[in-house]
């Protein structure tokens, strides 16, 4: 199966503004992050940190009030619409609800994302490669109503993977699942960062998922206020026990 070098991410000064009713909310303030290819980054903090917002403007499925992103050197904040969506198709989204379609087997759903697009080889193949890879040879002609949670985002996972992404932006992945399924999912995830080499941005609010990434990184309104690389050589109990303290 082909495999895609993972690319850097870094913003500066990324700024992200919502308004409800009367009031202005800053869900991202003036937030820095530098993280290099192929890391596995844990994104955690409290609910309205800025979790799912950040991983949405990296991903380009929001636009930037003020800052920059910049992926694989590209400079995602200065994209012209048309430009976007080519540079999306080269982004994988799992998200914490599977928005698969009801009425379409597995393997449907995974080749939906590259539908609108030719020359990329046989899609019905490379998607039973990827229902392979994510544990699901098999079930290609099952629904989703026939899928339990767990195997609804393990097709999930490789609709991601249809379009050779070098960065994986997993928005609470694991929350709608229990926490045996959530840790099959996350073996999966960093499994599949091993032997293809993407960059995995993960926001999740689970201590114990979080710790087993390479760097956990703290937000609070919209702001770092925490970053801790989980690669120092300590001991791993003793890093989940740290990580546990945090208020994630």
């Amino acid at each position: 199966m082909t495999s895609n070098a993972g690319v850097p991410v870094q913003t500066a000064g990324l700024v992200k503004r919502f308004r409800s009713g009367a009031d202005r909310i800053t869900a991202v303030d003036w937030l820095d992050l530098d993280v290099p290819a192929g890391q596995a980054v844990a994104v955690t903090g409290p609910s309205g940190s800025g979790k799912s917002t950040l991983l949405h403007l990296i991903g380009a499925i929001e636009r930037a009030d003020g800052g920059t992103i910049t992926v694989g050197g590209k400079e995602v904040t200065k994209l012209r619409r048309a430009e976007l969506a080519a540079y999306r198709r080269g982004i994988g989204f799992v998200f914490q609800r599977y928005h698969l379609l009801p009425a379409l087997t597995a393997l449907d759903n995974v080749i939906v994302p590259v539908l609108p697009y030719r020359g990329r080889g046989d899609h019905a193949a490379r998607a039973r490669e990827l229902l392979d890879a994510v544990g699901l040879a098999g079930r290609e002609r099952a629904l989703p109503a026939q899928l339990s949670g767990g195997e609804q985002q393990r097709v999930g996972i490789a609709r991601a993977l249809m379009g050779e992404p070098g960065l994986l932006l997993a928005d609470e992945p694991t929350g709608n699942l229990d926490s045996a399924t959530g840790g099959q999912i996350l073996d999966l995830l960093l499994r599949l960062r091993d032997t293809r080499g993407m960059t995995v941005l993960l926001a999740t609010h689970e201590q114990h998922l979080a710790a087993r990434c390479d760097r956990l990184i703290r937000l609070s309104d919209g702001t770092v206020v925490e970053d801790i690389d989980l690669t120092d050589g300590e001991d791993p109990a003793a890093t989940l026990d740290r990580a546990s303290r945090l208020r994630l």
